[in-house]
């Protein structure tokens, strides 16, 4: 596996969830990604995926490989094992009771209610494991009026009030351009599941763990919702802008765009200074931020006169050099080819048994004493179905009977 922090970790203490077993019965994006979190980490995750298909991601969403998985699904299944099982089953679901007999955590994204109509809810496992941490991913949460809602990125963002607040004022509406309560809920569901596994080690009492795309976006509106609750002004969208501080945002150069942040009194002088336009730090208008922020379009117009005589790195390069923050604006080819993302790691290979070389996404934390590695490719459909069920003492005789119950087919 070609991948720079694997060699710095060998030799090294074990990684940080080492020996904890994690069940992760999800799909498509949030839940698979946060079990990602803690296989990267070093959980031991097995992938408990529907026979036939398996996770919706192998095959239905984004750019196919020439197997059956998306590459999409590559990027948020890494470090993790596969087995099928069919939980309408009860010979699949006597598979699963055994699996949280040891399990420390276990993440599920179905709609909330249908785990527990399947036997499988967090009151019933817990009995069998008390210790049990059970994370539930769903749109709204399992409870209030939207809980039966099927929830997606797309209805959480516009049902939080995130697009209110996004694209241009008088635009259509518009989301913003990654995933943010998906991966925003997925990022919440591992730090309040991993709290959780914390307090049982201590305790030796699990608990059920609620994480929603809504609550995850609305968490995300702290200026927007505060100026709304101090002020009674309902937040508009801004574009680029700020509404704290001003000029920070876009601006227009001679070809096309950067963005820069002049957002307090001593980098509105250095900015000022270095266009030579003294008259703007006399303007009554631009005397604060306050007024700048009530002036915005005009303060905007006079900054770009003198940002289109030049170039986008140009001015980049010149605000920087001043002290006053700056960047350009890249596309993703550019940003993952940037020389800091190099560094960084931003972008490694994993080998696959399939795809052979797969691009994947880097580890976004770096960690100096336990480095995450990719231990394991992404996983076949069932692929370690005889390694756990091993694991868990099942023989050949018991499993021909599981088999013959519907345990692991469609």
């Amino acid at each position: 596996m070609r991948n720079e922090e694997t060699g710095a970790a060998r030799g090294a203490r074990p990684l940080p969830l080492a020996g904890v077993k994690v069940l992760d019965i999800c799909q498509v994006m949030a839940g698979p990604f946060a079990c990602m979190l803690l296989a990267d980490l070093g959980a031991d995750v097995i992938k408990v995926e529907p026979p036939g298909g398996g996770d919706q991601t192998r095959g239905a969403m984004g750019f196919r490989m020439k197997g059956d998985d998306s590459l999409g699904f590559l990027n948020m299944n890494r470090n993790k094992r596969s087995v099928t099982l069919n939980l309408k089953s009860q010979a699949g679901k006597a598979v699963l009771l055994r699996l949280v007999e040891e399990a420390d955590i276990l993440i599920e994204n179905y709609r909330p209610g249908a785990m527990k109509r399947l036997g499988l809810g967090y009151e019933a496992l817990s009995q069998i494991n008390p210790r049990l941490v059970y994370t539930s991913i769903s749109g709204f949460g399992q409870t209030g009026p939207w809980a039966d809602r099927p929830g997606f990125d797309l209805m959480a963002q516009a049902m939080s009030g995130v697009m209110s607040v996004t694209g241009y004022p008088g635009g259509k509406p518009v989301k913003a351009g990654v995933p943010v309560a998906d991966i925003g809920c997925a990022l919440f569901a591992v730090y309040g599941t991993l709290s959780a596994y914390i307090g049982a080690k201590n305790s030796g009492q699990g608990q059920h763990v609620d994480a929603a795309l809504f609550d995850s976006a609305m968490a995300f509106s702290i200026w927007d919702i505060c100026d709304y609750w101090g002020t009674g002004v309902e937040p508009q969208p801004l574009g680029t802008s700020n509404k704290m501080t001003a000029p920070y945002q876009a601006m227009a150069c001679s070809d096309g765009y950067f963005v820069m942040g002049a957002n307090n009194q001593k980098l509105w002088h250095k900015l000022c200074t270095l266009l030579g336009r003294p008259e703007l730090l006399e303007d009554e208008r631009f005397l604060t931020i306050s007024l700048r922020l009530a002036n915005r379009p005009a303060l905007e117009q006079e900054l770009e006169r003198s940002f289109r005589q030049e170039t986008k790195d140009h001015w980049v390069s010149t605000l920087l050099e001043a002290g006053i923050p700056a960047g350009p604006i890249l596309s993703y080819p550019e940003a993952f080819g940037s020389d800091h993302a190099k560094a960084r790691n931003m972008r490694m290979e994993i080998d696959h048994p399939v795809e052979g070389k797969v691009p994947n996404i880097g580890f976004p934390v770096k960690m100096s004493g336990t480095p995450q590695q990719v231990r394991r490719h992404p996983p076949l459909l069932g692929e370690h179905n005889d390694e756990v069920l091993a694991e868990l003492g099942i023989g050949p005789d018991e499993r021909a009977r599981l088999e013959a119950g519907g345990a692991f087919a469609q």
